[in-house]
């Protein structure tokens, strides 16, 4: 399948800069790209491949001004990084959507509903009353278990396990391996040093336009929801525990976890590898960096922490920068200690 320059741009609201009928029909990176590719350049670092690469037709910023000319076709936009993706998006929801009926063998429930244009592939298992919406594409092996609702839109990758009850909105994306309401950790201790299992009797939400990365875990909460609000972006190899709740098009790296009942607010970013304790709150635009220990709510919007116990970032980097001067310092406050000495022994002797 063949794309024009003139077609390309229309999509990305890009000018032209070249031959707006020159044709690409795959992608490539902007050092490999060969006639009939697309490229992009986001970077000016890597400026001096837009002059050697082979690609037929290029997106770049609109600002970016050509130190030599060019054969490839140009498509300029506002933001190169943004509309490449743009495109991919649309490449890989053409893809999809060629893809429509029930492979077998499935096994598909008589009391679940499945809407149009839905594809569900081999090796699929879907319990009684499930709800699956229009647009759907469900891959091998995914289990989806009792009263399970799917939104319009959604994709889920092969092994995906989706729990009962839990509820999945429009326009979902999850990868590979993640499992979708498995039950939270939660044991009550006995008196005899034993532990006893807390029934987890709610669910999961995860609303619109959701994205969850491979072998995630989010846990059904014992009363409730765990709820991933719409937007948030979660990476592979995440536990979100019980009655979790993560904000708004908040974003969390990989192999981090959230300990039960922890509020995160909208448009928080939290690098890989951090722990973020039970039962606090993190405040809107928060940002945690990566291996951090997060202990204690953050309450003030907008802050940044580092560490474990996670402090301030700015005071964090101020505690770093006098460490990395301690052998200094101790070298100052010896020959401090051998001018004292020095003038307490001439003082004795005069």
């Amino acid at each position: 399948m063949q794309f024009t320059a003139a077609q390309i741009a229309l999509l990305v609201n890009g000018k032209i800069d070249g031959d707006a009928t020159a044709a690409v029909a795959s992608f490539g990176k902007i050092e490999e790209a060969q006639p009939g590719q697309l490229a992009f350049l986001a970077n000016p670092k890597y400026e001096e491949h837009l002059y050697t690469t082979q690609a037929s037709v290029i997106l770049i910023n609109e600002n970016l001004e050509l130190k030599q000319k060019l054969s490839a076709t140009l498509i300029r936009v506002p933001d190169a990084y943004s509309a490449f993706a743009t495109l991919l998006a649309k490449y890989q929801e053409m893809m999809t959507q060629q893809l429509n009926g029930i492979q077998q063998p499935s096994y598909i429930a008589t009391t679940s509903t499945i809407g149009e244009n839905v594809f569900i592939a081999a090796f699929t298992y879907v319990s009684e009353n499930v709800q699956i919406g229009k647009n759907v594409k469900i891959f091998a092996g995914v289990f989806l278990g009792n009263n399970v609702k799917i939104g319009d839109n959604t994709l889920l990758h092969a092994g995906v396990k989706i729990c009962h009850d839990c509820v999945i909105g429009n326009n979902v994306t999850i990868h590979a391996g993640a499992v979708i309401g498995s039950d939270g950790f939660g044991f009550a201790p006995q008196t005899d040093g034993s532990f006893k299992k807390v029934p987890q009797i709610g669910n999961v939400v995860v609303e619109d336009f959701v994205e969850i990365g491979a072998n995630t875990t989010i846990d059904r909460a014992t009363i409730g929801s765990t709820t991933i609000k719409a937007g948030a972006k979660l990476d592979n190899l995440i536990q979100i525990a019980h009655n979790v709740e993560v904000g708004n098009h908040t974003v969390i790296a990989a192999q981090s976890g959230v300990s039960g009942s922890t509020k995160i607010g909208d448009n928080v970013m939290i690098g890989g590898q951090a722990g973020i304790v039970g039962h606090i709150t993190i405040a809107d635009g928060s940002k945690i960096n990566a291996q951090s220990g997060v202990s204690k709510s953050i309450k003030i919007k907008n802050t940044v922490v580092t560490g474990s116990p996670a402090h301030d970032y700015t005071a964090t980097l101020r505690s770093q920068a006098a460490t990395r001067n301690l052998p200094e310092l101790e070298k100052r406050v010896k020959e401090l200690e051998k001018l004292v000495q020095q003038l307490l022994a001439e003082r004795v002797n005069a």
